[in-house]
């Protein structure tokens, strides 16, 4: 009788055993390239955001600038009818007085000449 000896193979790599995966993935990462043209587009985003915010802010400003200058124009307005209406108060009051009553008219007696 031989003698047999039992060899084992010398497993590879990658063997196949049951529920493993046989091929290896190697791990992909970005390139220098695209993370500056990533971070230039993110501060592009942000930029325009900050950019639309400002000029919503300024909107705002120059609508109050025009309501604050109706204001101004209003109590201009405001206060020129007081007035009228004090003068047109004080005339019908002179014009029922009984010292007004017993005035006389006005008339022109002549012109001053040199």
């Amino acid at each position: 009788m031989q003698n047999q000896t039992y060899v084992t193979r010398r497993a590879p790599a990658a063997t196949f055993v049951r529920n493993r995966n046989t091929v290896r993935h190697t791990k992909r990462s970005l390139g220098s390239i695209s993370q500056v043209i990533i971070v230039g587009m993110l501060t592009l985003i942000f930029g325009l955001i900050y950019v639309a915010e400002s000029t919503k802010a300024t909107s705002f400003d120059y609508e109050i600038s025009s309501v604050e200058t109706e204001i101004t124009e209003m109590n201009a307005k405001l206060d020129d009818l007081a007035v009228e209406k004090a003068r047109l108060n004080s005339v019908a009051a002179a014009e029922s007085s009984t010292v007004a009553a017993a005035m006389e008219d006005a008339t022109v007696t002549g012109y001053a000449t040199e």
